[in-house]
C-alpha cells in the first residue's frame, strides 16, 4: 500500500548520510552560494505569498555576516544544492523580520499544508521535527552539560561525558476496526471533542510491543472491544512535535462497547452509508477529520470497500 497521499510523506530529498560524517564539508555547504535555506521562526516556516505559494528558500548572502553555525540543520541534497533549515527564532534584524517583505510570511506548519505540494510537505515535516528536536535537546540527559550539535543535526554530544543523543520518532498506532457495514469511531477527551469530530482509534506503542499487539491493546482500553486479524494499511510522519503513525485496520471480534471514561468522551459504532456522507460533507451527525490526516484515510478505505 502506498502512502505518496498522505500529507508529510513525500519528502525527495537525499538525506546524505554519508555527507554527514563530515562536518567540513557541511559547514562549507553553509557558505556555497548553490545551497538553499528554509526559515523557521518560532516553528513557523517561510513561505512566499503570492500565486506561487510554496517555501520560501533563501541563500547565504540573505544571513551574510551573522554567526548561524548553531542554527542550521541539514535536510539532504537535492539537483545538486544542499538543502538545510535554519532557526531564525528570536533574531533581530531583516532575516528574523522576513515577513515584512511583502511576498513572503511565516506560516504555521499544519496551515501551510493547504497548498504547499506534497514533495514540500515532507521537506517541511523534517525541517520542523529536527528543529524542534534540537530546541529542546540542548542539554545530556545522562549528565545535564551542555550538548554539541553534529552530523548536521541529526546528533547531539556531550563534551563532558561523551554521551550521544539521537532524534527520536513516538510510534503511533492507528487503527479503523470494523464490523461488516459498521466501523468504530471515538472522541477522546481534548481537541477532538471540541470540535465534535470522530475519529479512528489512537495510541502511543509500549516498549517491547508489536504494532499487531498495540492495536489489540489500545482497542481494548479506550472501548472495550476485542480487535483481530490486524492489516497495515498505511504511514505518515507527523511533526507536532515528530510522531510517525501508523495506519491499520482491524476486525471486531465483539461488538459490546465499555469505554475508557478518562481517555475517552464517547465511542460509537457508525453505519457505513452515514460515513460515507460525513466524507463527503453531508452528514448532519457525523464529522470525520479532513484528508491531512491518515484518520481520513483509514476510514475511506474501508468506506469504500478497499479492505482486504
Amino acid at each position: 500500500m502506498t502512502n505518496n497521499y498522505h500529507v508529510f510523506a513525500g519528502n525527495p530529498l537525499d538525506r546524505g548520510e554519508a555527507e554527514r560524517r563530515d562536518e567540513g564539508w557541511i559547514i562549507d555547504r553553509t557558505r556555497d552560494k548553490s545551497s538553499k535555506f528554509l526559515p523557521l521562526r518560532d516553528l513557523n516556516v517561510l513561505v512566499s505569498d503570492d500565486s506561487d505559494r510554496s517555501l520560501a528558500w533563501i541563500g547565504p548572502d540573505d544571513f551574510d555576516g551573522i554567526d548561524l553555525d548553531s542554527r542550521f540543520i541539514f535536510l539532504g541534497s537535492m539537483g545538486g544544492s544542499a538543502h538545510f533549515a535554519i532557526d531564525v527564532s528570536g533574531l533581530d534584524g531583516s532575516l528574523g523580520q522576513l515577513d515584512l517583505s511583502g511576498d513572503r510570511r511565516y506560516d504555521d506548519a499544519r496551515a501551510a499544508t493547504v497548498y504547499l505540494s506534497g514533495p514540500e510537505a515532507g521537506i517541511l515535516a523534517q525541517a520542523k521535527a529536527q528543529l524542534d528536536w534540537n530546541r529542546r535537546h540542548g542539554f545530556c540527559s545522562v549528565c545535564g552539560h551542555k550538548t554539541d550539535m553534529g552530523r548536521g543535526g541529526q546528533v547531539r554530544k556531550c563534551p563532558e561525558c561523551k554521551s550521544q543523543h539521537f532524534p527520536r520518532t513516538d510510534p503511533v498506532v492507528i487503527m479503523l476496526v470494523h464490523d461488516g457495514d459498521r466501523c468504530l469511531l471515538g472522541q477522546s477527551r481534548g481537541r477532538l471533542s471540541r470540535m465534535r469530530t470522530y475519529s479512528a482509534l489512537a495510541g502511543f506503542m509500549d516498549q517491547a510491543e508489536s504494532i499487531e499487539e498495540a492495536v489489540r491493546r489500545e482497542v481494548m482500553e479506550e472501548a472495550g472491544i476485542q480487535a483481530i486479524n490486524v492489516r497495515y494499511h498505511s504511514s505518515q510522519p507527523w511533526p507536532f512535535p515528530s510522531s510517525l503513525m501508523i495506519g491499520c485496520h482491524a476486525e471486531a471480534a465483539t461488538t459490546e462497547i465499555a469505554m475508557d471514561n478518562e481517555e475517552m468522551s464517547d465511542v460509537r459504532w457508525f453505519q457505513r452509508d452515514e460515513v460515507l456522507a460525513a466524507l463527503e460533507g453531508k452528514s448532519e451527525t457525523l464529522t470525520v477529520p479532513g484528508a491531512i490526516a491518515i484518520a481520513h484515510h483509514l476510514i475511506k478505505a474501508w468506506a469504500n470497500g478497499k479492505v482486504e
